[in-house]
This record gives C-alpha cells, structure tokens and sequence, in this order.
C-alpha cells in the first residue's frame, strides 16, 4: 500500500468505503437498491429528451416511430453499459476510484474522477436549478424582485430568475446537501417510500396531456410532422442525458449483493423509469405544447398543482442525493492522491454549497441543453476502458488485494479515453458519421477495441514480469 493511501486511509473512511471494498456484511438489501435506481432515475432529464424528440421550442424532431427506436436503443445501450460495470462493482465491491486504478492507474485514475466530479457537481446544480424553476412557477412572483436576468448576459429567450426561484433553489439545495451528508442509509431511505409513487404520478398526468391533445389520432398526426434532428443525433441526446449516471452507478452497484440485483437496479432505470419518461415529455411536448408536466399541472388548480410540484421535488430530491453522494467518491480520493486528504462529509458540504448557488443563478436555463449533447458525445467513452480491461484483458479477474500497489498510470486508459472523447466530439460537431450513427456510442466501441491493442503495447509486459516477481 502506499504512502498517501496509508496516511490518509483512516480519515477518508466514515462508513461509505471511500477506499476500501465493501465487505458482503455490509451489502443493502436489494429492494433498497431497486428503489434507489428508481428514485435515481426519475429526473426531469428523461422529460426533456422527450421534448427534444418532440422537437420542442420549435426545434427539429423526430416522427414517434423514430423517437421509439432512439429511446430502445439509447436506453437499451445505456442498460447494458450500467449492468456491465455494475458487475465489475458487485463483484469487487469497489467504487469507482478503485476499480478505476486497474485502468487507469493509481494517478491516472484522476482524469475520470476529475470529469465526473465535474460532471455530478453540473448535474447537482442543473437538478436544483430543476426544483427552483417548478417552485418559482407554483409561488410566482408577489415580491416583484428580480435577481439574475440572463438577457443581460446574451440569453435573451431565458426568463428573468426571481427571488421566489432564486430562495427555492437556495433551500432545496441545502435541504439535499444535508441528506447526501449522512451516506448510502440517508438516501435509501428517501428513495423507498417515494419511488413507487412517482411513477404512479407520471403514468396518470401522460395519459392526461394525451387526452388533452385530443388523443391518439390527432397526436399521431402531428407527431409525424416533425423530423430534421435524425435517429443518430437522437440516441446521441438520449445517451448523454444518462453517461454520467451509468458511470456513477458503480458507487451503488457495490453495495448490491447479488448480480441479479444489478440487473433489477438497471432494468428499473433504464426498462421502467426513464423510458416512460421519454414517452411521457414527448407526448406532453406534442399534444399540450409542454414536456414539463408539472407545468402542465400548474394551470389544473391549486391542488393538482401543489401534487405535482410536491411529487416533482421529492422525486428530484433522491436524484441529487445521488449526485452528491458520488461526487465526494471522485473528489476525495483525487485530493488525497495529493496528500490532501478532505473528509467525505466535507466534500457534500462544499460541492453542494457550490452547486446550490450555480443552480440558483441560471445554470438549468442556460447551459443544460449543450451539456447533456456534449456528455454524449465525449464521454461515453469513459466507461471503454474499465469495460475493456475487466472483460477482455484480465477476463473477470480482478485481485482486489492490489488495489493500492497499481501503477501510477496506465497508459491504456488515459490514451484510449482521450481518442474516444476526441473522436465522440469530432463526430458529433465536425465530421458527422454516415448512416446517421450515434457519435457517442460509436466513439465508446472505438475506445473498448482499441484498449487492448494500446494495452498490449504499453502496460502488458510491465504485468507479466510483476506477475512473474510475485510468483517467485
């Protein structure tokens, strides 16, 4: 084990593991999981893909059969990412920054705990941004005041942030950061008794908002007039709404006892609940004019309203839990590979701090849009390289003993994920691949073929002679 780690091991850990496996007398129970992935996946992301298909704002879209196939092969894809590192989690009882060495390296493994802590600290502060928006619509504007008005810095089609969305995104915040504080326990416990009903919520209001629209005939109709986005740029947008929480799914996955339960947790995000989502936003987005359907409600009297932004809150309160809580996983340990070791509780108050005062300035309204494209274009490949590495080259057998004695960079990793991500831009911004192929997706295959090549060339023989050393 090394220095830093030895040094930094005890005051890193407060029961979440931050640097050691999760022993199986510390796994949760699998209900608990599925509903974590439930509560997890339920977020305002999976309405607003659907808005985008739906070619919402007067944006190109795509007709419903298109869309169908974007969200079964985006979310098809996305399932089978998840459940393939969450196996690697299960089965090591490793979060990411562990599993990550094996790739990575034990430095190396900063560049993807760097970009994912960046990544959760965007998505915390664009879901409480989320909440602000909902509960500055319910409450409106009686104090007159306004606090930020992006027009004044070029966003002139973003409305003006009050104070009434201003102090509920500042309180929710600080109400989410505060759960994340206490760990795995806190959002378990949110997450199982709101889960089931969320769902319940969504499944109701679409039907509504169909209905509303003049049901199926006169939605197809105008449905099937949309086009111009195309099924690659689609499923590039679908995938991108959910990279960063396939990666984070790691950091639960490990607590899972069984890989069965991995399944179930990703087949409750990826099967039941965001999907439905996707249908729900586009069908809002067609037939009522609004993905949102917590907007939607907001014009159906005072108690619907108060439902919706209720069950809206509580839904997106487990979700940032989530992000919180992984983002102390990737920033802890890049700070302690300095020697600047910061306790996790810490981590939340700070990033959450941090993204509750992003999110109430506007970061939602204006760059939440580009950051979900961006994510899946560059960084689906992330996940290439620890795919690569478990299943191909060291063929499910990872000795968890070794965790600290990896070496400080895995030349693989880095170099592969770097292609990816180049190659995942490129392809969605200056050379758009034929077909109408996803550039994401397509980008991430590159990364998984080419990992053992590279790895074969640069770390292969510097593993064997170790291999070697310790058989002697």
């Amino acid at each position: 084990m090394t220095n830093s780690i030895q040094e930094n091991e005890t005051l890193l850990e407060d029961g979440e593991r931050m640097l050691s496996s999760v022993p199986m007398s510390e796994r949760r129970s699998t209900w608990k999981q599925v509903m974590v992935w439930v509560g997890f996946g339920y977020v305002v992301t999976g309405l607003f893909v659907g808005g985008v298909l739906a070619g919402f704002g007067g944006q190109p879209g795509i007709p419903p059969i298109t869309a169908l196939w974007a969200i079964i092969i985006g979310m098809g894809s996305l399932l089978i990412l998840t459940f393939l590192l969450g196996v690697i989690a299960q089965k090591t009882g490793l979060n990411l920054a562990l599993i990550s060495r094996y790739s990575y390296g034990e430095i190396g493994t900063n560049l993807p705990l760097i970009i994912m802590a960046l990544l959760t600290l965007g998505w915390f502060a664009s879901i409480t941004g989320m909440v602000g928006q909902i509960w500055g619509s319910f409450i409106g504007n009686p104090t007159g005041i306004t606090v930020f008005n992006p027009s004044l810095i070029g966003y002139e089609n973003i409305p003006p942030i009050t104070l009434e969305n201003f102090l509920s995104c500042f309180v929710f915040g600080l109400i989410f950061t505060l759960t994340a504080y206490f760990g795995i326990k806190a959002i378990e416990g949110v997450a199982t008794p709101i889960a089931p009903v969320i769902l319940i919520i969504a499944i109701i209001v679409g039907v509504g908002m169909l209905n509303e629209g003049g049901g199926i005939a006169p939605f197809l109709t105008e449905a099937n007039k949309l086009g111009g986005l195309g099924l690659g740029n689609a499923i590039t947008v679908v995938t991108g709404s959910w990279i960063a929480g396939v990666v984070m799914g790691v950091d639960f996955f490990r607590f899972n006892k069984t890989v069965k339960g991995v399944f179930a947790g990703a087949v409750a995000c990826f099967v039941l609940t965001n999907p439905l989502l996707n249908i729900v936003g586009y069908i809002g987005a067609v037939s009522v004019g609004q993905f949102n359907y917590v907007e939607w409600m907001l014009e159906k009297g005072l108690l619907l309203a108060l439902i919706g932004v209720v069950a809206w809150t509580a839904s997106l309160w487990t979700t940032n839990n989530a992000e919180l809580y992984c983002n102390s996983l990737y920033a802890g340990p890049v700070l302690a590979s300095y020697k600047k070791p910061v306790k996790r509780k810490n981590i939340v108050l700070f990033t959450g701090i941090l993204g509750t005062i992003l999110g109430s300035m506007a970061f939602y309204e204006m760059f939440f849009a580009d950051f979900i494209t961006i994510l899946g274009a560059a960084f689906l490949p992330l996940a290439g390289p620890i795919i690569a590495d478990y299943f191909i080259v060291k063929k499910q057998n990872y000795n968890i003993d070794e965790i600290n004695a990896q070496p400080k960079y895995r030349y693989a990793g880095i170099v592969t994920f770097t292609i990816g991500a180049l190659l995942g831009l490129s392809f969605q911004y200056i050379i758009p691949l034929p077909f109408g192929l996803p550039s994401g997706l397509f980008a991430l295959f590159i990364t998984i073929i080419l990992y053992p090549i590279v790895y074969k060339v640069t770390d292969a023989k510097r593993d064997i002679e170790e291999v070697k050393e310790a058989s002697v």
